[in-house]
């Protein structure tokens, strides 16, 4: 089997949806299955490593809603030359942007099959930059960008409820939800070695914040919900934000406002975050658009309960009081009175750290991305492109 992705985000890109589309080009190589990957130019590629053959690579310009996803310049007849060479018998478009619209092109020209994934809420980031207006047009685009999938992945159930219920075909929509690697998040760390190499004492409460600094992450509602605990309940509390974006300088002088000394580390490898997760006593994600949250179940995996937003994925991730809590989305207060709630309680504290150690570990990467090589080979089945000659192979 063969398969064609057009994604406007791919490795080295740093994001969830760059992160989860690798694992799955990953998965399929092991199981034998051809990959083609058509994606940006990532910037600095001068300075990156050789790039591997099955990804073709096109100059492209940043998003402004996602600096992280590009506006390919992609070539037509390039394109549509690779495809008639590698001869799909699938094509995956994961992003609704130039090369999105080129995977689309190509399905159609060469009447091969195709999907698509759907993995961020373009519309809930709007209001966050004063783009409203848009929102009509927006998913008018969407839905006509849709229309030829034979199926439709989502990363919950929240995300496939919310387009059910804008009159997308619930018989395309399917969840594909997300793993965790356990060999890199885990519970295991020197805790004391890794604050006092960081400078921060062993002892503090340690609160940590992981994702994207953007506006649609609600970066501002973690700083002025910490800021109201270390006032009225731990002044020795200590936070740490992992992760950059357009709102880093903003940020910090909002922190420097709200007189909280905060630790900005950037981005991290996952290793380095592992440490970060596991010696964190509590992750606090206030971000309502999410449509799963991949830092949520990262924490999780290390033992470490989270405090999120009670919407998008993320409310389907967390079980309250056992592996976390949910808030209602900017209630400052919510979140402050949540993290009053796991300092005061460190036995329960750690009881649904353990509880979030254990429902992350049965969220493996190969049973999610078998049950999906399921749907793929039932689709391309259906077309007559594809005949599945592995033992042992089932539909769901």
């Amino acid at each position: 089997m063969r398969v064609a992705i057009f994604t406007d985000t791919f490795v080295p890109d740093v994001n969830g949806v760059a992160r989860t589309l690798k694992r799955w080009t990953n998965y399929l190589e092991k199981r034998g299955i051809e990959c083609l990957v058509f994606a940006p130019e990532p910037p600095g590629a001068e300075d990156s490593p050789a790039l591997p053959n099955s990804v073709e690579r096109f100059a492209s310009l940043p998003f402004f809603l996602y600096p992280e996803c590009r506006l390919a310049f992609p070539s037509p007849i390039h394109i549509r030359n690779s495809i008639a060479a590698f001869n799909p018998h699938l094509i995956h478009v994961a992003t609704p942007f130039n090369l999105g619209l080129s995977g689309i092109r190509a399905a159609r020209k060469f009447k091969i099959p195709l999907i698509a994934s759907y993995h961020t809420n373009f519309d809930q980031y709007l209001p966050f930059y004063n783009l409203q207006w848009m929102e009509k047009l927006l998913w008018r685009y969407m839905e006509w960008f849709h229309r030829d999938c034979r199926s439709i992945f989502v990363p919950s159930a929240s995300t496939l409820s919310d387009l059910a219920q804008r009159g997308w075909d619930e018989q395309k929509l399917h969840i594909w939800s997300r793993g965790v690697d356990a060999s890199v998040f885990h519970p295991l760390v020197d805790r004391r070695e890794h604050l006092l190499r960081a400078g921060i004492d062993p002892a503090s409460f340690l609160v940590l914040f992981a994702g994207r600094l953007a506006p649609e992450k609600s970066v501002d509602t973690a700083i002025e919900a910490f800021a109201a605990f270390q006032r009225n309940s731990c002044p020795e509390a200590k936070f740490v934000i992992a992760g950059d974006g357009p709102s880093a300088e903003a940020l910090q002088a909002m922190c420097a406002r709200e007189g909280v000394e905060a630790r900005f580390i950037g981005f991290q490898t996952p290793q380095e975050l592992q440490r970060w997760y596991a010696s964190a006593d509590v992750m606090l994600f206030p971000s309502p658009t999410e449509t799963f949250g991949n830092v949520v179940l990262e924490a999780m995996a290390c033992g470490t309960p989270v405090i999120g937003a009670d919407a998008g994925g993320v409310q389907d991730t967390i079980r309250e009081g056992l592996t976390g809590f949910k808030r209602t989305p900017g209630d400052t207060a919510a979140f402050a009175s949540a993290l009053d709630l796991m300092y005061r309680d460190g036995e329960w504290r750690q009881t649904m750290g353990r509880n979030a150690h254990e429902y992350a570990l049965s969220r493996s990467w190969d049973a999610i991305f078998d049950k999906l090589l399921d749907q793929c080979r039932y689709i391309a089945l259906a077309s007559g492109r594809e005949y599945p000659r592995l033992s042992g192979w089932h539909i769901n």
